[in-house]
């Protein structure tokens, strides 16, 4: 199978990326083009679909061009994408989301948090549903968006003709066949993957869930703009029409498989790594977690059984690798948070002018200057002794699942130079390790035995980020051999729609392949953080506190 390849095409918050792999899961070309994002008000964050599928048509022939690819090599298409909200009218056209009116905003994208209120309303329900996203609804999922939409913007809520998380999408405008996939509507749609539906088809709506919500039209229309056909990740749904094809640069009738969320194609590209030649079986996943970070991070595990982890989302039943049950953890903000705090403080300017006149990046710059403080300390962690940070400056997504919390800063001084900068810079991705450890703590009461991390994502390229989450969670941390881990994920659904894998997980291990390993340091670096992470949790008590003595009836 020399000649066969795997088109994989990622879009991620800012931009969309796509890779061709062969068979061994070796990257041959890439190509990146950036997207817009549209802020019109706070906590609202937009884009458009037609410029996603432009640049993803673009990443495509550049690397076509990089790999000195011909399209007839090309045999099999995955896409991938945020868990954002397309709108379409009955002629395919974008419909708007914005309070603007501007159709050319018609997609909501996940980190919008315009819903928060809707969620609220949806969470005092009790819903039996709620149980499979953790016990409470995120305005990051798609029904209290849609709720808001039927609320806030009536005239789009009625001129859509189809509701797409933004994956369907993609694979709708490839393949023309409107067929959504079993990941995005059990993890963002609240769909029951795991309970039959009443002519066998896999998974079923709620009826009385979407009524009690005040979403019934949906269910008088039978679902029809949410999705009639869900089907599991990587079954083929369909070939590329004449058009798509023309404007990817591929042939058309190449197979499309049923698309994925980013984060949890990450998880296809990591967890099927294999350990001394042997590729994993599905009892050894309840080891391993997937750690994808980017804008967010998502914390992936797969288990047989599942597993109710209060304040994570899921279960989810065959939701990232057909017939094992997902637990999603997530942070909302982490590589979105380490430039905020980067670029918000007084030297952050003066510090990327640095960073472009050596041809370096702010972090190289930053890790310069941690390992010159270290010098002076028992150990690098130790100079973020006196300063702490509470993450949730964009809530929290597990385990508290509160999109009010905000983000704390504990032991600020009057300094304000790179040095001062270095350690909050620190502090601030020791926090981010702390609430990898708070979710795992979570997962592994709820009988997961995570002892590694496979991590993969632009936070990841980063070796404090990668040193501080071994230091501080305990475990080994894992890296690819391939570091596109989330576009090689993409990838093997192509290989699987094509026919030339016969299961996602028999690709996994076919197409994936260990490199560098990050071992925790132990000893007094671990003690350390054990009472750092003591500090952490503290942190949001203290916030607890303050919210209570605020309050006006106080």
């Amino acid at each position: 199978m020399q000649d066969r390849h795997y088109l994989g095409i990622d879009v991620g918050t800012g931009s969309v990326r796509a890779a061709l792999f062969d068979g061994q899961g070796r990257k041959l070309g890439i190509g990146v083009r950036p997207i817009s994002l549209h802020r019109p008000a706070p906590d609202f964050v937009e884009q458009s679909s037609d410029e996603i599928w432009a640049a993803a048509c673009e990443a495509t022939r550049s690397a076509l061009r990089e790999a000195g690819d011909r399209p007839e090599f090309v045999v099999g298409v995955g896409f991938d994408a945020t868990c954002s909200l397309v709108l379409l009218d009955e002629g395919d056209r974008p419909v708007t989301v914005s309070p603007t009116g501007d159709d050319r905003w018609n997609v909501i994208v996940w980190m919008d948090h315009r819903a928060i209120e809707e969620a609220a309303r949806i969470n005092a329900g009790g819903h039996e549903v709620l149980r499979y996203v953790g016990g409470v609804i995120s305005p990051e999922m798609q029904t209290p968006k849609l709720l808001w939409l039927a609320t806030h913007l009536g005239a789009s809520y009625r001129r859509a003709a189809r509701f797409l998380d933004l994956p369907d999408f993609l694979a709708y405008r490839a393949t023309g066949s409107d067929v959504r996939s079993l990941c995005t509507t059990v993890c963002k749609w609240t769909y029951l993957g795991h309970e039959p539906g009443a002519d066998g088809s896999i998974g079923r709506w709620d009826d009385t869930y979407f009524r009690s919500i005040g979403l019934g039209d949906l269910v008088d229309e039978g679902f029809a703009r949410i999705g009639k056909r869900v089907r599991p990740m990587g079954e083929r749904a369909g070939g590329l029409t004449e058009r798509a094809a023309a404007e990817l640069g591929l042939r058309a009738g190449t197979a499309v498989a049923v698309p994925i969320i980013d984060a949890h194609a990450g998880g296809l590209g990591l967890l099927g790594i294999p350990t001394k030649g042997v590729a994993p079986d599905e009892g050894a996943m309840e080891e391993r977690l997937a750690l994808i970070g980017g804008t967010s991070t998502c914390h992936m595990a797969s288990s047989r059984e599942a597993r109710f982890v209060p304040g994570v989302w899921g279960p989810y039943n065959s939701a990232m690798i057909p017939g094992l049950w997902l637990t999603e953890g997530g942070q909302s903000a982490t590589g979105a948070l380490i430039d905020h705090v980067v670029h918000a403080h007084a030297r952050g300017p003066e510090l990327a002018e640095e960073a472009r006149r050596r041809g370096t990046t702010v972090y190289a710059l930053l890790n310069e200057r941690l390992d010159a403080l270290a010098a002076k300390a028992a150990f690098p962690a130790a100079i973020t002794r006196d300063v702490h940070v509470l993450p949730d400056h964009h809530g929290n997504r597990s385990p508290r699942a509160d999109p009010t919390l905000k983000g704390m800063v504990s032991g600020l001084g009057l300094a304000d130079d790179v040095d001062a900068l270095a350690v909050l810079y620190l502090a601030t991705i020791q926090a981010l390790a702390h609430g990898t450890r708070h979710i795992l703590t979570a997962m592994n009461e709820a009988g997961y035995r995570i002892e590694a991390l496979y991590a993969t994502g632009g936070d990841t390229k980063n070796p404090v980020f990668v040193r501080e989450h071994a230091d501080v969670t305990g475990c080994r941390v894992i890296l690819p051999r391939e570091p596109e881990a989330v576009l090689l994920g993409a990838a093997i659904l192509g290989a699987v729609a094509s026919g030339d894998q016969p299961t996602v997980l028999a690709a996994m291990g076919a197409m994936s392949e260990a490199g560098a390993v990050v071992t925790p340091t132990g000893g007094e670096v671990a003690r350390f953080h054990d009472r750092k992470h003591r500090v952490f949790l503290r942190m949001y008590e203290d916030q607890m506190a303050y919210r209570a003595l605020m309050r006006e009836d106080a």
